[in-house]
């Protein structure tokens, strides 16, 4: 199986080039985003040293695919999906905020908790919560964007304290997070889960606000199975999860969380193999579909080819 570790392409009107986590990003006459979802996975704030084949697909079909389900809410960044791992966007200027939304204590807030934390990013959480309970209503924990290391928890008090963002365009993040996040959990509920918690990425061009980047994706957002939530809440028992967690449970368990002089485990053929069937289980899961195979050939050439008709037709 071949996977896209990286790409070196050099596209007609190419004006810049960034490496993400994940994500090769072409700049294209300073107006267009050509975002190719690579193989790479991350956890911890750590690239993984292998590629998992078609998790870029995956990723890149969800968050278009829900891209379009949410158009009526905001408007977003896309132009065109001309390969199954290719987004091409607008070029937008990013919030330099992340707008995480919690509707249930998981993951970084229950760790957060059970430290004995009882507010997040300024929000108060109530006493006498246990881990996956549902919360009284969906709580927003900013992060800060970092380009190199961890994010950072930060308030929506400090984020205007330090003018990161305006109040006038705060106030709007707010609202399109909110309905975006009562849609995810509406297409979430008619597949058999519940969306946990996300977080959405927004820009601004030419004094509009778009949503970019991917959108409730298992990378980007947790969800449960609906079917057995309750039943296991009431026993304490571990919820039935659909995000990647599960790598860094692997992580876990095989002594790395991204720490100073931890080493990141063997990943062999199995493990490779392994994650990239539940991204494909996830995909099925999470898009209502089939996962359709690329067709076989030079994964690079097929990319470059289908990106480049794409922009000789923009």
């Amino acid at each position: 199986m071949s996977a896209i570790k990286e790409t070196h392409f050099n596209f007609n009107k190419q004006t810049g080039f960034y490496r993400g986590k994940v994500r090769d990003v072409y700049t294209i006459d300073n107006q267009y985003l050509v975002m190719v979802a690579s193989d790479r996975i991350s956890a911890f704030d750590v690239v993984l040293p292998r590629a998992i084949p078609f998790k870029g697909q995956v990723l890149n079909q969800i968050a278009a695919k829900f891209l379009k389900a949410t158009a009526d809410i905001i408007p977003n960044w896309v132009v065109t999906v001309p390969d199954p791992s290719v987004t091409i966007g607008q070029m937008c200027d990013p919030f330099k905020v992340e707008m995480v939304i919690r509707g249930y204590l998981s993951g970084h807030a229950w760790r957060t908790y059970r430290e004995g934390g009882r507010e997040l990013c300024g929000e108060v959480l109530a006493e006498g919560l246990k881990e996956n309970d549902k919360l009284a209503k969906p709580i927003i924990t900013p992060t800060t964007k970092a380009a190199v290391g961890h994010d950072m928890d930060i308030s929506k008090a400090e984020i205007l304290r330090q003018g990161i963002v305006s109040p006038e365009d705060y106030e709007q993040l707010e609202t399109y997070a909110h309905a975006l996040y009562q849609r995810g959990v509406e297409i979430a509920k008619e597949r058999g889960l519940i969306l946990v918690d996300t977080k959405y990425e927004f820009g601004k061009k030419d004094g509009k606000i778009y949503l970019i980047d991917e959108i409730h994706t298992p990378d980007s957002s947790r969800y449960f199975y609906a079917e057995g939530y309750e039943e296991r809440q009431a026993k304490g028992e571990a919820q039935k999860q659909l995000s990647k967690e599960f790598v860094r449970q692997w992580l876990i368990e095989n002594g790395f969380q991204g720490k100073e002089g931890q080493q990141v485990p063997e990943m062999t053929d199995e493990i490779v193999r392994s994650i990239s069937e539940r991204y494909i289980e996830l995909y099925e899961h999470i898009a209502g579909e089939r996962f359709e195979y690329p067709e076989e050939g030079d994964v690079l050439s097929r990319v470059e080819r289908n990106v480049n008709n794409a922009l000789a037709a923009l």
